[in-house]
């Protein structure tokens, strides 16, 4: 069995993301009835929009994650705990004895919630099954159990279908993407966060005023609030930031306009590849609601994708580009800190962008809870730097130079893996069944009651309703 699993898991890792993701796609659009050259095309057009939005999304992350390096170099901070970046995390993570079971056991959760009934997201993206395996790995480091590991693996697989269900609604009226949902706990757990700070900030006068939405800057400003201009104006001061030691004037000047002409391009031309992917999509949306119409009446089924497809949004890459320096600041400044930010300074828009709907692109609102977000994710990336480096070294990964633990944005500094791994690691098998009852007490209550926590997830009312409809009798 083992030696089935390593050749599967080395295919999907040979393959990558942006090959192994149209397969499945064309697959899964031929077992819902399409026709084979429709389910062809379909497969082809994401594939297609995800090499795009990589590509976009690899500008982005260099020039934005250059321009932290630099700002970090010119603090002058020396920490013992280093980021090492998401890459480094998912490649600890899929090294680890737990990164050779997740992809089957993702996808069997995912399956027997289906059909169940239990779940409307069909989660396609296999590669991001990583963040699962991150947490499962750090459970084994924490109590010596392959088995601990698994459940745990397996409750987050869950965990994110539910996360993914509640905030669909949400994320398809403000990012304008229907049929789809996000079943990524390193992008939906602000959303708790973001619920109760937007609640906190409508109580407090002149706060619950400050509207900052990038439409009402735009139509303030007329042409110089559009979001490529915005791009524009933020990726200059982030550069001058950056890099005003760089040299002389021209070699300053110039940097800071790369950096200010490269962000400009990420805000005009990620959203047109979502446009592409959304155009891919909707065979396979449509073929998915006729083989459920058929079979469960009015019963919706969304495709689970990376959180990528959101971050293209002015909302999520302006105040992403604020936080950058706030992060680092923050690094400075919160007593007790030991954690240097590096690698993953550029994957913050990946942390605020389900925020967005909760506060209707509301940037001032999502700097906050960014923040906020970012504060608790120091002391949690504290708290589990050791069991991550522990897991690092048994994967084979090389430790960086001066570095006596690491960590990283994604996912140690999120909040859920920590209290996962804490109550596992402290209660063993009692801490497993914690777990599972806190998933279910998601699950359940969301079903009870749909239109409430699609609501405070960002859902318009009559959309909430439309959703109540499609849920399945219990």
């Amino acid at each position: 069995m083992d030696s089935i699993l390593t050749a599967f898991k080395g295919v999907v890792d040979t393959l990558g993301a942006t090959v192994l993701l149209p397969i499945i796609i064309f697959v899964i659009a031929l077992v819902l009835g399409a026709k084979p050259g429709r389910a062809f095309r379909a497969g082809l057009t994401i594939g297609i929009a995800f090499i795009g939005i990589n590509l976009v999304l690899g500008l982005m992350l260099t020039t934005l994650g250059d321009a932290a390096q630099a700002i970090v170099k010119n603090t002058g901070i020396q920490r013992d705990i280093v980021d090492v970046g998401w890459p480094s995390a998912a490649a600890i993570a899929f090294g680890s004895s737990v990164g050779l079971w997740v992809i089957p056991i993702g996808i069997l959760v995912n399956v027997a919630l289906l059909l169940a009934g239990l779940t409307r997201t069909l989660n396609v993206d296999v590669w991001n099954f990583w963040h699962f395996a991150f947490v499962g790995s750090l459970v084994v480091a924490a109590t010596g159990s392959l088995g601990y590991g698994l459940m745990a693996a397996g409750l987050m697989a869950a965990l994110a279908l539910v996360f993914a269900d509640w905030t669909a609604k949400g994320v398809q009226r403000f990012y304008g993407v229907p049929g789809v949902s996000v079943p990524h706990l390193a992008s939906a757990q602000i959303v708790p966060i973001a619920i109760g700070l937007n609640w906190l900030m409508d109580r407090i006068p002149g706060i619950n005023r400050i509207q900052l939405d990038t439409d009402t800057v735009q139509k303030r400003l007329g042409v110089f609030g559009e979001p490529i201009v915005l791009g524009l104006v933020i990726g200059l001061v982030l550069g001058f930031a950056a890099y005003y030691n760089a040299g002389d004037a021209g070699t300053v000047i110039s940097k800071a306009l790369k950096t200010g002409i490269s962000l400009a391009a990420v805000m005009l031309l990620l959203p047109r590849m979502v446009k592409i992917l959304m155009e891919g999509l909707i065979p396979v949306s449509e073929a998915a609601r006729d083989f459920v119409q058929k079979r469960a009446g009015d019963r919706e089924i969304n495709v689970g994708l990376d959180s990528a497809i959101l971050i293209g949004h002015p909302a999520a890459i302006a105040s992403s580009l604020v936080l950058v320096p706030v992060a680092i600041l923050l690094s400075i400044i919160l007593p007790g800190n030991r954690i240097i930010l590096f690698a993953d300074l550029a994957v913050i828009p990946f942390i605020v962008a389900m925020a967005a709907p909760i506060v209707n692109g509301n940037v001032f609102r999502m700097i906050v809870i960014g923040t906020v977000t970012l504060i608790v994710g120091f002391y949690v990336g504290m708290a589990l730097s050791p069991l991550m480096t522990s897991t690092a070294q048994t994967a084979g990964f090389q430790m960086p130079a001066n570095a006596t633990l690491i960590t990283s944005v994604v996912d140690g500094f999120l909040y859920i893996p920590y209290l996962v791994i804490s109550t596992i690691g402290a209660l063993g098998l009692l801490g497993v069944g914690i777990v599972l009852v806190v998933v279910l007490a998601f699950l359940f209550g969301f079903r009870a009651a749909p239109q409430a926590w699609e609501r405070a997830a960002g859902a318009e009312p009559e959309e909430a309703v439309v959703q109540t409809r499609a849920m399945p009798a219990e």
